[in-house]
């Protein structure tokens, strides 16, 4: 059984609804923003970061061409390792305690990292980040869908939170690069420490306690399994990405992976009290939504990674320049999220996904005929458009089938499973995208010697002919994700809306 309590005034098993502030004023709303605002955090931390990392290397910390990723690295390593440890924590010791203690770590680690003198010191601190980021997410997610109970208000803030999820990066781009043009790279760190101590007292002001009251034994060997074979999965995609795949050391990574990894699948089939609940994984819905949340993961973290680099290699564009230039996806996202807010309690999401995931494709289509001339608004603007505009659809209705009909006291659980396949994926995404179009630009060798006036026009070709192939793989998996969500998700918009409001299992 799942409880939640106004921290001052509702004891445990009272009904799902956030407190009321003197006057009977709702302020789930309150809740809502509080919740909203640590999402943006953690999604956009993930790449704030990378119109800095040029600075950051010139700031004489020690850091190398080689060494300067784990700054982007060390935050995806403890994000995607942690998450289900981070959610299964929350569920059991109560959500808005670890979402707090979350926030506070993040703050921390933030204000070391903008303080830091030292490559280790900054790389430790990205990682700190990462862990305090796992420990919110599930925790803010969980919260959410215990608050809202009722469908449209549910749906509603479903969409905000889809849409934070879906643009934070693109976000996290603008303000990086605002950020260091018109300060230093060390505010794109410190600007968090303020944002998450806002956190911390909404949370204690406006987000009532919940945790899962049933709760038996905690499986720690299904946590150190779980949480070593993420961690050692994320380590080898991004070591492979960086060193190349035929290394020992890559090789180990994926060995001891899938040693642990297969251990804790064996762990969760013995135990009564699993980190892992089988019966989440027998949800067709849940495990469809999931798996399609690692394919899209694995399509979108690609295209800021490419993009940035081709705005600022090829078209010469700068931090302020690059990070603006996504701005009309973050708008696009948030449209996209308020029309599949609306319609999926009449729709179901199967079809918004469907739909989603299809226009967000055609989007990546477009992206393969960049080349070294191509314009911003005769190729960048419209296939970025139908990007944001197709995971604006998609998101809300992956929010809402990833947690339809899953009992309370597992939205902890469900919800790093999400965030998890997202984070994976992105890592997976990365690193099989990156590996393509370097061997497609590394096929294509210039043909004329280096002081050539056509030298560096060979050598932007190549590097855009192998971008626009990695767009190609790209849209082949969103396709793939399209294929998966309608083969999968079966929750229509009866069981939809009864989830919404709290009771149906479906699947």
């Amino acid at each position: 059984m799942s409880s939640i309590s106004d921290p001052a005034r509702t004891e445990p098993g009272a009904p799902v609804t956030a407190p009321p502030v003197p006057g009977g004023r709702d302020v789930r709303w309150l809740a809502l923003a509080v919740l909203a605002i640590s999402q943006l955090m953690i999604v956009l931390d993930a790449t704030i970061v990378n119109v800095a990392l040029t600075d950051i290397r010139d700031a004489g910390l020690g850091f190398t061409e080689a060494s300067l990723q784990w700054v982007v690295n060390g935050y995806t390593l403890a994000f995607g390792g942690f998450l289900l440890l981070g959610g299964r924590l929350a569920d059991r010791f109560g959500r808005r305690r670890l979402f707090m203690a979350g926030a506070v770590l993040f703050a921390v680690a933030s204000l070391v990292g903008g303080l830091a003198q030292s490559e280790a010191m900054l790389i430790a601190a990205r990682a700190a980040q990462g862990l305090g980021g796992a420990v919110m997410a599930p925790a803010a997610l969980s919260l959410l869908t215990v608050v809202f109970q009722e469908g449209r208000d549910r749906d509603r803030a479903l969409g905000l939170w889809a849409a934070i999820s879906a643009g934070g990066a693109a976000v996290g781009l603008i303000l990086g690069g605002v950020l260091t043009a018109n300060f230093s790279w060390r505010w794109v760190l410190l600007v968090n420490v303020p944002i998450a101590l806002v956190a911390v007292l909404g949370a204690r002001a406006f987000v009532p306690e919940s945790r899962d009251e049933s709760a038996g034994r905690f499986d720690v060997a299904g946590a150190v399994t779980v949480t070593g074979g993420l961690v050692a999965l994320v380590y080898g995609l991004v070591r492979g990405a960086e060193l190349g795949w035929a290394r020992t050391e890559t090789y180990l990574a994926f060995a001891v992976a899938v040693v642990l990894l297969g251990s804790f699948a064996v762990i969760q089939a013995r135990r009564e009290h699993s980190l892992l609940p089988t019966r989440l994984l027998r949800n067709r819905s849940v495990l469809g939504a999931d798996i399609a949340s690692l394919t899209i993961g694995a399509a979108m973290f690609a295209i800021f990674f490419f993009l940035a680099i081709y705005m600022g290699g090829i078209l010469g564009y700068g931090p302020i320049r690059t990070g603006l230039a996504f701005l009309p996806m973050t708008l696009l996202i948030g449209v996209g999220a308020a029309i599949s807010s609306t319609l999926i309690g009449r729709v179901g999401p199967r079809p918004l996904l469907m739909g989603g995931t299809a226009v967000a494709a055609a989007g990546l289509a477009l992206l393969t005929r960049i080349a070294p001339d191509s314009t911003y608004a005769g190729t960048l603007l419209p296939a970025l458009s139908l990007v944001a505009l197709g995971m604006g659809l998609a998101f809300v209705a992956l929010t809402s089938a990833a947690v339809a009909g899953v009992p309370d006291e597992d939205s902890g659980i469900a919800s790093a499973m999400l965030n998890a396949g997202q984070q994976v994926g992105g890592a997976l995404g990365l690193a099989v995208l990156t590996a393509v179009s370097t061997a497609r630009t590394n096929s294509m060798t210039p043909t004329v010697a280096p002081q050539d006036p056509a030298f560096l026009q060979q050598v932007n070709e190549a590097l855009t002919s192998g971008w626009a192939l990695g767009f190609a793989v790209a849209t082949a998996i969103m396709l793939l994700a399209t294929v998966i969500t309608g083969l999968m998700v079966r929750v229509s918009k009866e069981d939809a809306a009864d989830a919404a409001r709290g009771g149906v299992h479906v699947g």
